[in-house]
């Protein structure tokens, strides 16, 4: 006994010092960072109840099914299997320890049992899912390419030796008679069955050895966990309980500095903008770094990695986390002169701590520019992460930094933005075109201030934000009339502000340009408070987030819907009834602001689904999975340059179910898809029938009656109509 004792003492004493040591260094880095921004532990109940959700009942995990029951037989082993950690350290003293109550009961000794058989099935499945997902032979299409795939297979044979050394001590306790459980322990009386040859004094030797490996193994494993990804089996809770609730999609969040808003209109001298150094995020963006589990699940769905562009976002924070650790170091090193002391003594760290955090090969940056840019910000990525990483807050952080305090994006973009702050749209047609849509629709369209109204009229149900490409891009011009139509068929009142309207920033603040958001946002706002706006109705997905979700960041407090959710509550009430019938075979896609950020998904598919002869096929990636059209991000306004087109391989999966129309509910995905389908069209891989319209368009061709026109009438072509010079051939913008 007193062997055992202090040999278990030993390597306890010992494995709590190297943990407690690498653990105390993580906690002093955290807290060289900015502090995180407020609203990080309100609703209590909320984030208890997704701590127990995500982390106690996997719900993200299970989604994958095969790889989630895996994921969830392991993790309740070890939460079960704990028991079995105190009944060891409780054999030190005691050979006969049991846990009091319920120590010697049946349900526990084969529940224990049962996880350890369930834990060893597990193992079989990961060490199966890896040999498939090997990267080195599937490459970028494996999801575990570019993780620490060595450090995983260590850990699974780690867990493997937790299971079997605590299998040889329970089986020899059997024989020794010190076992805890007379019934119920089944694994355990195998095993027991298969030492009892040895005798017993064999069996008491192997009772000790099999115990003091059982915590040395576990012990190890502590110290082996919070020296690598594994942290996150620690930390998972935390970030999970400090994530942004709901979620971390919809509206992004104000520049903080010190952990308060950065004011735009008069800012401190101290505050710092984005992101610039590793040392600028804030210690929950540190934990988004260690929190990593490197799953790959993120990269797996990331529209730019799958169409070979730079960016995956799980290699995006491990580099981040990676740079982190290295220049720890120097950022613990107390004083000036002793971060200074560390160009001679550890050359290594200080070359690590001159890095910049963004810059190409020939400055040896932490992430690549193209990295940088290559983000749609569409959301696949927060989506799926088990742990709640907030992947896109980052990106626009960095992105924030760059463009505002170094002043470095994509040319082209620099287009876009001069047009935002000159003429308040992307296109830089200024206010005068904002009512071209109007012209040809069979009644007149209300606007605020044509006839002296500085408010909404109290008859007016909605004010019916028409966006800048539903003002001025052809497609989109063409919802616009549909969903006013509609909107007058149903006898709904509605108004709207023409030249009053300017660009809700939402391109800009998603490139970084949050000045200029502030600029464009606070007008619209003063705006929509001066006309008494309370019902506002969207037709394009970035307007509907920006003013439903981020203006109230800037006192903009209205309730925001979407022209599809409207549409589907009107036919629901009656007012719209679609009764023609449109043979027509159609595919919707999910735009990413609407359906992921905003979980709008179901409503475009009622309207579909309400008029007689459409037959919908749905697209293999939908609802949450839908796969981005690569408009999202301010990428509308920069050419892809690197890899395949988004929208064309977005098209492919559309054209893939045989459609006559591609649907879609935002006017950013029409211009996208529309390019893909007419680049496929003259590819000869798509048939000149097919086509991309707004939802919209195929219920009014039902609510229509038959002798009426089939598509809604058209003002006269816009003269020289803007293009992008960068899509070849395209509608694009």
């Amino acid at each position: 006994m007193a062997v055992r004792l202090i040999i278990g003492a030993a390597i306890t004493l010992t494995a709590f010092a190297l943990a407690g040591r690498r653990v105390l260094m993580l906690y002093r880095l955290g807290r060289t960072m900015q502090p995180a921004e407020p609203g990080r532990a309100d609703q209590p109940a909320t984030r208890l109840w997704a701590v127990v959700t995500e982390v106690l009942g996997q719900r993200k995990l299970l989604r994958w099914s095969g790889p989630g029951l895996a994921h969830f037989a392991v993790f309740w082993g070890f939460m079960i299997l704990g028991a079995t950690i105190v009944e060891g350290f409780g054999a030190l003293f005691d050979r006969d320890f049991h846990i009091p109550l319920i120590g010697t009961d049946t349900w526990l000794g084969f529940l224990e049992d049962f996880f350890i058989v369930a834990v060893l099935v597990g193992l079989l499945a990961f060490t199966a899912i890896r040999i498939k997902q090997n990267p080195d032979k599937r490459g970028r299409k494996s999801r575990f390419f570019g993780s620490h795939t060595t450090a995983a297979w260590v850990v699974l044979f780690m867990i493997f030796n937790v299971m079997w050394t605590l299998l040889l001590y329970r089986g020899a306790q059997i024989n020794t008679g010190n076992f805890p459980f007379p019934h119920g322990a089944f694994a355990s009386q195998a095993a027991g069955h298969l030492l009892h040859g040895a005798g017993k004094t064999g069996n008491d030797v192997l009772e000790t050895v099999g115990l003091l490996a059982s915590l040395g193994v576990v012990l190890g494993f502590l110290v082996l966990v919070v020296n690598s990804k594994h942290l996150h089996i620690f930390l998972a809770p935390f970030n999970v309980a400090f994530s942004r609730r709901p979620r971390a999609l919809g509206p992004l969040l104000p520049v903080y500095s010190g952990g308060k808003a950065v004011d735009f209109e008069d800012p401190g001298e101290d505050d710092k903008i984005g992101r610039g150094a590793i040392e600028d995020f804030t210690w929950k963006g540190l934990l988004d770094l260690a929190t990593c589990t490197e799953c790959g699940r993120c990269q797996s769905q990331c529209p730019a990695w799958n169409t070979e562009k730079p960016l995956s976002p799980k290699l995006l924070i491990m580099a981040l986390r990676d740079h982190a650790l290295n220049k720890a170091p120097y950022l613990l090193a107390d004083g000036e002169e002793a971060k200074a002391a560390l160009e001679t003594t550890a050359v290594d760290v200080f070359k690590e701590a001159q890095r910049p955090l963004i810059g190409g090969a020939d400055v040896n940056g932490v992430i690549d520019p193209d990295i940088l840019w290559s983000c749609v910000t569409c959301g696949a990525c927060v989506e799926q992460c088990p742990v709640d990483i907030e992947h896109v807050d980052h990106i626009v952080d960095m992105r924030r930094y760059q463009v505002l305090i170094e002043a470095e994006f994509p040319r082209e973009a620099g287009t876009m933005l001069r047009n935002l702050e000159k003429n308040g749209d992307p296109w830089g047609r200024g206010a005068k075109a904002r009512l071209e849509w109007t012209a040809g629709l069979p009644f007149e369209v209300r606007v605020l201030g044509a006839n002296g109204e500085e408010r909404l009229p109290e008859d007016v149900e909605y004010l019916f934000w028409v966006g800048c490409a539903g003002s001025l891009d052809d497609n989109a011009k063409k919802t616009s009339r549909n969903v006013a139509e509609l909107l007058h068929e149903a006898g709904v009142e509605f108004m709207i502000l023409g030249s009053g309207e300017t660009c809700t920033g939402d391109a800009a603040r998603r490139l970084g340009q949050e000045f200029l958001f502030h600029e464009l946002a606070s007008q619209n706002v003063e705006t929509l408070n001066s006309a008494g706006a309370k019902k506002i109705v969207v037709t394009c997905a970035h307007c509907f987030n920006t003013l439903a979700n981020e203006y109230p960041q800037l006192g903009g407090h209205y309730e925001v819907v979407h022209h599809t959710e409207l549409l589907a509550r009107l036919i629901k009430d009656g007012r719209i009834k679609p009764t023609g019938e449109v043979d027509v075979a159609v595919t919707y896609h999910d735009p990413c602001y609407l359906g992921r950020h905003n979980r709008v998904f179901d409503a475009p598919r009622d309207i579909l689904g309400t008029i007689p002869g459409v037959k919908l096929t749905e697209m293999p990636r939908n609802r949450e999975k839908s796969f981005c059209c690569g408009a999202g991000g301010a990428r509308m306004w920069m050419e892809e340059t690197i890899g395949s087109r988004i929208n064309e391989t977005r098209t492919d999966e559309a054209l893939g179910t045989s459609p006559d129309l591609v649907t879609a509910a935002c006017p950013y995905c029409i211009v996208m898809l529309t390019d893909g389908v007419n680049t496929r069209k003259q590819q000869g891989k798509a048939d000149d029938a097919v086509r991309v319209a707004d939802v919209s368009e195929v219920l009014l061709r039902s609510v229509r009656r038959p002798q009426e026109p089939t598509a809604a009438a058209e003002p006269p072509p816009t003269p020289n109509p803007p293009t992008n010079p960068n899509s070849t051939p395209s509608t694009k913008p």
